[in-house]
C-alpha cells in the first residue's frame, strides 16, 4: 500500500504541473459557472417564477450540480490525451502500479472540480444567493458536490480510455450529459415538463443530487417535493449512486488500462 501511494503521489504531481502548464482548460472551466449563474439569474430569472422560494436560490443548486456534471469531462479529454501522447507506454517501462495512474488522475481532476466550485460561490453570492440552513449543512453539500464529481470522474476515464481521442470524448460527453442534465430540478420544477418527462426527470439521479444540495443548503423554502425516493431522500439516494459508480467504473477502466500497457 506504501508503495501504491507513493506511485499516486508522483502521478498526481506530474498531473498538476501539467495542469498549472494548461491554464486555458482551467481557466475555461472556472469561466462557465459564471456564464451559467449570470444568464440565468439575470436574463432568464425575470421570466421564471418558482412559487415558495426566489428563482436564484433555486436555481443555484442546479448550476452547482451541472458544472460538477460537465467538469467531469476534463478526466476524460484528459486520459485520452495521455494515451494519445504517448505517456502511458512510457509509464509501461517504470516499476510502478497501472491503477496508480488512473486514481492520480481522478484526484488531480478534483483540483479543476474545487477551482470551479470556488468560483460559482463567488458568483453566487454577488447575485444575492445564500445558504440558509447552517455552515455544517453547507460544508456537507460541498462534500456531496464534490464526491458525486469525483465517481463521475472514474466514469469520464473509462470513456476516455475507450474512446482514446479528446474530440470524441467531449463530444460524446455531451451528447449524453445535454439531455440527461436538462431534464431534470436543475433549472425548473419537475411539474411544469410533460406527463412523458416527468417520470424520467423524477427519477434522473441529476435530480437527486440538486434536491440533495437545496436541502443541504437550505433553497427548498416551500417547495414541494414530488413523492418519489429519489427526491425525499435525495442525500441516501446520491450516496447510494456514489456506491454503484465506484463499484463498476473503476473496475472496468482498470482492466481497460491494463490491455492499453
Amino acid at each position: 500500500m506504501s508503495t501504491w501511494l507513493i506511485d499516486v503521489h508522483a502521478v498526481l504531481a506530474r498531473n498538476l504541473v501539467k495542469l498549472r502548464r494548461s491554464p486555458e482548460i482551467l481557466a475555461f472551466s472556472v469561466l462557465q459557472p459564471i456564464v451559467l449563474v449570470v444568464l440565468f439569474t439575470q436574463v432568464y430569472g425575470g421570466a421564471i417564477h418558482i412559487n415558495g422560494s426566489t428563482y436564484t436560490h433555486y436555481l443555484m443548486a442546479g448550476i452547482f450540480a451541472m458544472t460538477t456534471v460537465f467538469g467531469s469531462m476534463v478526466s476524460g479529454i484528459y486520459m485520452a490525451t495521455d494515451l494519445s501522447d504517448g505517456i502511458v507506454h512510457r509509464f509501461r517501462t517504470l516499476p510502478m502500479a497501472p491503477s496508480a495512474v488512473l486514481m492520480a488522475r481522478t484526484l488531480s481532476d478534483m483540483v479543476v472540480a474545487a477551482a470551479s466550485l470556488v468560483v460559482m460561490l463567488v458568483t453566487g453570492f454577488v447575485v444575492g444567493w445564500r445558504y440558509q440552513a447552517g455552515f455544517g449543512n453547507f460544508v456537507a453539500g460541498l462534500l456531496l458536490l464534490l464526491g458525486t464529481a469525483w465517481c463521475l470522474s472514474w466514469i469520464m476515464t473509462w470513456l476516455g480510455l475507450v474512446v482514446r481521442s479528446p474530440q470524441a470524448v467531449s463530444n460524446a460527453g455531451n451528447v449524453v450529459l445535454f439531455p440527461v442534465a436538462f431534464v431534470s430540478n436543475a433549472f425548473v420544477p419537475t411539474e411544469t415538463l410533460p406527463e412523458w418527462l416527468r417520470w424520467f426527470a423524477e427519477w434522473n439521479p441529476i435530480s437527486a443530487l440538486v434536491q440533495g444540495v437545496r436541502e443541504l443548503f437550505g433553497n427548498t423554502g416551500s417547495i414541494i417535493v414530488p413523492e418519489v425516493w429519489p427526491l425525499q431522500h435525495p442525500v441516501l439516494a446520491t450516496v447510494l449512486g456514489w456506491l454503484v459508480m465506484l463499484l463498476v467504473f473503476p473496475l472496468l477502466a482498470t482492466r481497460v488500462f491494463h490491455r492499453t500497457m
